[in-house]
């Protein structure tokens, strides 16, 4: 049989030329949804072919690479344990970034321009899965909450202007961008050569960031408060108040739940595992759940997820190289904890996490017939390298990402997590309103 592909012309949302801004995310959501509806069985797209199985081979071959890697990595001088599971929490990260579509960029463009929240809502699941799960590190390694003193490398940061300003810029460059950070990371394992321009820029945000750090931090962030939710109430009275304030936003956002179209009796066979496991969007609590459960473990056993550590730390070890920065950045150097990295000169914890969500993504795409190289025009490139610019600059001024902040900020019952994510809504909502997206 020949190979055929899941869909036949491009699609791309109104008003955005092929190989635009949208259209990357858009494509990708139409290639699935064609899959997730085409008929069990006669030859529509889930008729097997020689490319299928070559995709399957390269996909258990990543697998068994990946496996291999961890348990190379946990014997080799210099790593350990905790690289291995970075490895292997990044991997489960990319694909269920993949498979769920846990994606800010296309949740946040579907609720403010389709009014669809169904996406919305593995955020949610991810956020009070992790919260659970940190309340129980907490009372492990910290008994006492109201005794001033912050857990052990959790990502609690000071709330000021700064923190405001850095998630309004960050939720524009996601918007301009065509994703977040973690975003860009897993869609270059679906082939997404738009992502490059966007990592690209981030670098050079994260430069932009590390210059601009001593001032704004002289002015906006030393001395500013640091809340924690469990300072306050206990821990107790902290995680029911966030379940709270969450299981509420879940019911306000069932206003843009549209009903679910009428699905075919269920069909337990070859073809229809297939589709669920392959083709079709995983479902978004199921999703989040997953996501927030691997920030948990992450927490528990090596670090907070983040996806800037690594990366920033490359760019400030080059710029240092170059004398380009001041001796000292002024509390990111000493007090603040976040997801933004002194000098290095090796792979951490961080890097094998961030190889593995690249990994788990290509793995979790080939079966799909997902990995499909985009192409990239001038103005695609630009926009990308301009929205990764405030990515990255958001991220050194906010401490950290929609991952390390706006996840696993609010998981830690830091008031910063949830200053950062409304602020990144903010900028989500002016971004898509202002059509940046398509310009």
């Amino acid at each position: 049989m020949a190979d055929t592909p899941i869909s036949g012309a491009r699609r791309h949302p109104a008003g955005t030329a092929p190989g635009g801004p949208a259209a990357e995310p858009e494509a990708a959501a139409a290639r699935e949804a064609e899959a997730a509806t085409a008929p069990a069985d006669g030859p529509g797209p889930l008729g097997w072919s020689r490319g299928d199985t070559v995709r399957t081979v390269l996909a258990l071959t990543l697998a068994g690479a990946l496996l291999t890697g961890a348990w190379i990595i946990h014997r080799a001088d210099g790593f350990g344990a905790t690289a291995s599971f970075s490895l292997l929490a990044g991997a489960a990260l990319g694909i269920l970034f993949e498979r769920g579509r846990f994606c800010f960029y296309c949740i946040f463009r579907d609720l403010f321009e389709k009014g669809d929240s169904r996406g919305a809502y593995s955020v949610l699941a991810a956020l009070a899965t992790g919260t659970v799960g940190y309340v129980l590190v907490f009372t492990i390694r910290q008994a006492d909450p109201v005794t001033g003193r912050l857990p052990t490398a959790a990502h609690i940061a000071p709330v000021s202007v700064a923190l405001v300003v850095a998630g309004l810029a960050f939720g524009i460059g996601i918007v301009l961008s065509g994703g977040c950070i973690a975003g860009h990371l897993y869609r270059l394992g679906e082939g997404s050569l738009r992502a490059l321009p966007g990592l690209a820029g981030v670098l050079g945000g994260f430069g932009a960031g590390f210059l601009t750090w001593n001032p704004l931090h002289a002015t906006f962030i030393r001395g500013a408060p640091v809340p924690w939710l469990p300072a306050t109430f206990g821990y107790a009275g902290a995680l029911l108040l966030q379940l709270a304030v969450l299981a509420a936003l879940g019911v306000l956002l069932l206003r843009w739940n549209p009903p679910q179209p009428a699905r075919a009796p269920l069909r337990v066979d070859r073809t229809e595992i297939r589709r669920a496991l392959f083709f079709r969007r995983w479902p978004a609590l199921l999703t989040g759940g997953l996501v927030g459960l691997v920030g948990f473990l992450a927490y528990l056993r090596v670090e907070p997820l983040g996806v800037t550590l690594q990366l920033s730390g490359l760019t400030r070890t080059a710029m240092d190289s170059g004398g380009l920065l001041p001796g000292t950045l002024q509390g990111l150097d000493t007090s603040l904890a976040g997801c933004v990295a002194l000098v290095v000169e090796t792979v951490t914890d961080n890097g094998w996490l961030i190889i593995g969500i690249v990994a788990g993504s290509l793995a979790a795409a080939l079966p799909g017939r997902r990995v499909t190289l985009e192409p990239v025009t001038v103005r695609d490139g630009a926009t990308a390298l301009l929205g990764g610019v405030l990515l990255g600059w958001g991220a050194v001024i906010g401490l950290g990402c929609t991952v390390g902040v706006l996840l696993s900020g609010t998981q830690a019952l830091a008031l910063s997590g949830w200053v950062f994510a409304a602020a990144v809504l903010s900028g989500l909502a002016l971004g898509f309103r202002a059509g940046l997206h398509r310009s």
